[in-house]
This record gives structure tokens, C-alpha cells and sequence, in this order.
């Protein structure tokens, strides 16, 4: 649709306005009762068929005029129904239907009646206008209940979700399932007495993640803040102050790239218990997973183009295992020039000064990471990259008992058993300090406050970051992180 033509159905619409209020009909009243959703209407269709006063409301989506009879369908936030209208039953509200246009929201009371199509139809009694549409629909066209010319560019879909909503009904499904999958969590760790807790968004230090924070500034206070990355730091705080579970839905913010599984804003649940280690997090995790399925009703997911079955149980391997298998490296004995020249060979790009352990990492996420179908725990990282996991009981210091749980080639979650240790734990953040300083701007920030908080005491501990984002993706069958955040983060429009 032309710029001019916009101009001109908007222009014709705006003075449908003042019509109508010449005429003394307001097309933005305040209320209208119902008595019924669509949905609930037509689940008691045959206790309310033929009995006058059900009243419905919605969007009008189609409409066929036939002189002085007329169809439509309205769409609610449950269903959509079709609409039978006769000029005989509406007498002068019947003409002002006629001038109705799609996008339009209408309130109708009547009786549930059966075509002679066998439809199941609402034959309106009253009409009354609650919402006059402006801008147009897209131009969508239906025939036999299928809908072709739809809004189907995938872009314009994110940033307009209000009309993927509209015209994709079956987006919706997606984000009440969303809202499921939070409601399952909740009652998995409510089962497990953790307490659900809210740590801060703007922290004065950022820190539990090794990524880039996004920067503001509270004039009140004249200080720098930044929008976290993790809740790590905050709920370890709170085991030390004597809970022993809690967990807690973190929105975090990472001022990184976007791709297919990335976005700057999203969703972790996130989760600490005293007393337990990376071992009992893994049985945890995996009865979660297995919890979350059963109450979405199927064990079998389809992710990434692969079949996902939950109901088995979990693979698990070291770092070291799958680096031997997929790489042929012997972590035993391979040190820094080892691991350099095989990241060279596959022309990675290595960051300054690479320590071993950055230089694993690089390695694994790319010859490992994408063969692995899972859901699989790979376990043991380097210490040099989890400066928050105690060390390995049974080893050299230069591993970690940490994990991450991958599916179909995707990370979906990150343990450690928490390092307790405030000595160690202040030197491994110094050195983290020492990484920034140097350029790594990933490096983690040392926080005094947090070591003066361990050096109080604080018991072993297991710790769980889960990408609930990916999670969703994962049992709404959604291949991009887009697909299920409502306004994902998207480039500015370019001007024409």
C-alpha cells in the first residue's frame, strides 16, 4: 500500500469519526459488559443455543454484506465466532454495520444459532461500535478457513508484534505457553522449598558472568550503574545471610551480539542450594527438564532440526573425554601451543595474551559444541574461565567442577559447586581485574563488598544459571529467540 493511499483510508476513517459523533454515536465508549469470551461461548453452545443475551466483543476481521443480510467473524483474546446480521434484527445499527471496517472492535448481543452450513454463529440482536479503527489491517483474505496474503514478513512481525498477534493468531499460543513454562518452574522449586527472591537490575558492580554490561547514570545519587548480567553475586549473598534455596527469574542485559539464539535482553532462571554439588545439580536439572515436559504433555520436542527426547536420561562427559574424541587432543598433556596451533589451524581469531583456558573454550564451541546432540552435561572446565567454581576434588587445579548442559548444539544451562574459599576466591577475581586491565573487556570485575560478604562464611553451595529463553524455544518448538520474547531488540528502520 502507497504512502498516499494510507494518507487517504486514514484520512476517510477519521472522518467516519466525526459522523458518527455528528449522529451522536461514540466510537470510543467507555465499557461494555459481556457475559461470555467466544471460547466459553462456544464450549456451551447447546445450553445457550436459541436463548437470547449472550454478549460477546472483539475485533471485527471479516465481514460479507449481502444487502439486508450480512456475515462476519470477531476475533477475542480466546477464539473467533462467526457473526450472522440481518437489518430486520438491527434496524438502524444494521446500517451502521454496513460502514464498519475490518480492525474495528464491536460489541454484539444475541442467540447462538447453527447454520445452515452447520457453523456454530452468533445471530446479533444489538450492535454497538467500541473501538473505530484507524490505520488498516494487513491485507489478509480468507477462503475456507485458510488465510493467504497474511502478515508474513518476519521482520515487520517482530516489530510490529501487536499485528502478528492480530493477524497470526497462533503466535499466541507460543507466549501462553510461555507463561505455562514459568508457572511449572515455580512449582518445581516451590515442591523443592526454595524461596523466590528479586535482586537488583541496576547494580553499582557488575559481575556472575563474563560478558559486556550495558551503562547508565542516577543523577540523584551522581554515580555510574549498570544493568546486570547476572544475579549470581546477589543470591550467593543471600546464602550467606542463611537461606539455603532460593531462585530467582533474572532479566539480564548483555551488550553483546544477536544472532538466532542471542538477544541484549533475556530471561534466566537462576538458582542456589547449600549443602549440594555440581553432581546433585545435574539430577536436579534433569528432573526439571523432565518436569517441564511432563506438564507441557509430550516428552518428545523437535529443536534445531533434531528430535529431542527428554524422557531418557541425560548423557554425560568431561571436557577432556570429548575434546580426545572429536579433536584428538589429549588435554593431559597439551598445553598452551597445543591448544594455539590447533585454534590456528581452523583460523580462529584468538584474543590477546590467550590463556589455556580461553583457548579450550574457543576450540570446543567450535569442533565440539555444534556435534553435540544431547541433552548432554559436559562437565570439568578450566579453572582460568570459571573464576566463581571450586576446583576439581580429585586434581590439579587446572579443571573445575562446572557444567553446562547442551541440546541439539545450544548451550541451556550453566552449574558450578560454588567456590567457598574468600581467599582463593579473592585472588582468582584479582586476577580477573588483571585480564580487564589488560583489554579483556569481558574480564569479570572484582566486587570488595562480595569477598567481604564470603570472608563472613559461607557453606558449600551448588549454583544453576538456565537460559529460560532457550528453554522456551526448546518446548514451543520455535527455532529463534525472537519467536519467543514479544519485543525482541531489533536495528532501527532505515529511511527511505
Amino acid at each position: 500500500m502507497s504512502e498516499r493511499t494510507l494518507k487517504d483510508i486514514m484520512n476517510q476513517r477519521r472522518q467516519k469519526i466525526l459522523d458518527l459523533r455528528e449522529e451522536g454515536i461514540e466510537p470510543y465508549p467507555h465499557v461494555y459488559e459481556r457475559t461470555h469470551q467466544v471460547a466459553e461461548a462456544l464450549s456451551a453452545f447447546k445450553q445457550l443455543v436459541d436463548q437470547p443475551g449472550t454478549r460477546l466483543a472483539g475485533r471485527l476481521m471479516a465481514k460479507r454484506v449481502m444487502g439486508k443480510a450480512s456475515f462476519a467473524h470477531i476475533m477475542d483474546g480466546s477464539g473467533r465466532i462467526q457473526l450472522y446480521l440481518s437489518r430486520d434484527d438491527l434496524g438502524e445499527s444494521y446500517r451502521i454495520f454496513k460502514k464498519l471496517d475490518i480492525g474495528d472492535f464491536i460489541g454484539v448481543s444475541g442467540a447462538l444459532m447453527v447454520t445452515r452450513t452447520g457453523e456454530q454463529t452468533l445471530k446479533v440482536a444489538e450492535m454497538t461500535l467500541l473501538a473505530k479503527n484507524i490505520r488498516p489491517l494487513p491485507n489478509v483474505k480468507e477462503k475456507d478457513g485458510q488465510t493467504f496474503d497474511g502478515f508474513e514478513d518476519v521482520e515487520q512481525r517482530y516489530r510490529k508484534r501487536y499485528l502478528d498477534l492480530i493477524v497470526n493468531p497462533e503466535v499466541k499460543d507460543t507466549f501462553v505457553k510461555r507463561a505455562k513454562i514459568y508457572s511449572l518452574i515455580r512449582k518445581f522449586f516451590d515442591e523443592e522449598d526454595f524461596l523466590e527472591v528479586q535482586t537488583p537490575v541496576l547494580q553499582p558492580l557488575y559481575g556472575g558472568a563474563s560478558a559486556r554490561p550495558f551503562v547508565t547514570h542516577h543523577n540523584t545519587l551522581d554515580m555510574k550503574l549498570y544493568l546486570r548480567i547476572a544475579d549470581e553475586l546477589y543470591l550467593k549473598r543471600l546464602i550467606i545471610g542463611g537461606y539455603e534455596r532460593v531462585y530467582e527469574f533474572s532479566l539480564n542485559f548483555r551488550n553483546e551480539g544477536m544472532d538466532r539464539t542471542h538477544n541484549p535482553e533475556f530471561t534466566i532462571v537462576e538458582w542456589y542450594q547449600a549443602y549440594v554439588d555440581y553432581h546433585y545439580l545435574m539430577d536436579q536439572v534433569e528432573r526439571l527438564y523432565r518436569f517441564i515436559a511432563e506438564g507441557m504433555g509430550k516428552m518428545t520436542y523437535e529443536y534445531n532440526g533434531q528430535q529431542v527426547d527428554l524422557s531418557r536420561p541425560f548423557q554425560r562427559a568431561t571436557m577432556s573425554e570429548l575434546v580426545q574424541e572429536h579433536l584428538g587432543i589429549d588435554l593431559n598433556t597439551a598445553d598452551v601451543e597445543v591448544l594455539a596451533a590447533a585454534c590456528k589451524e581452523r583460523h580462529l581469531e584468538l584474543p590477546a595474551n590467550p590463556n589455556y583456558g580461553q583457548l579450550l573454550d574457543l576450540l570446543f564451541d567450535e569442533a565440539v559444541q555444534p556435534a553435540l546432540t544431547g541433552p548432554i552435561f559436559v562437565t570439568e572446565y578450566p579453572k582460568a574461565i570459571s573464576p566463581l567454581a571450586k576446583p576439581l576434588r580429585s586434581g590439579d587445579g587446572t579443571f573445575v567442577e562446572r557444567f553446562e548442559l547442551f541440546i541439539a548444539g545450544n548451550e541451556f544451562a550453566n552449574a558450578f559447586t560454588e567456590l567457598n574459599d574468600p581467599i582463593d576466591q579473592r585472588e582468582r577475581l584479582e586476577k580477573q581485574a588483571a585480564l580487564r586491565d589488560a583489554g579483556d573487556d569481558e574480564a569479570q570485575t572484582f566486587d570488595e563488598d562480595f569477598i567481604q560478604a564470603m570472608e563472613y562464611g559461607m557453606p558449600p553451595t551448588g549454583g544453576v544459571g538456565m537460559g529460560l529463553d532457550r528453554a522456551i524455544m526448546l518446548f514451543t518448538e520455535n527455532r529463534s529467540i525472537r519467536d519467543v520474547q514479544l519485543f525482541p531488540a531489533m536495528r532501527p528502520e532505515r529511511k527511505e
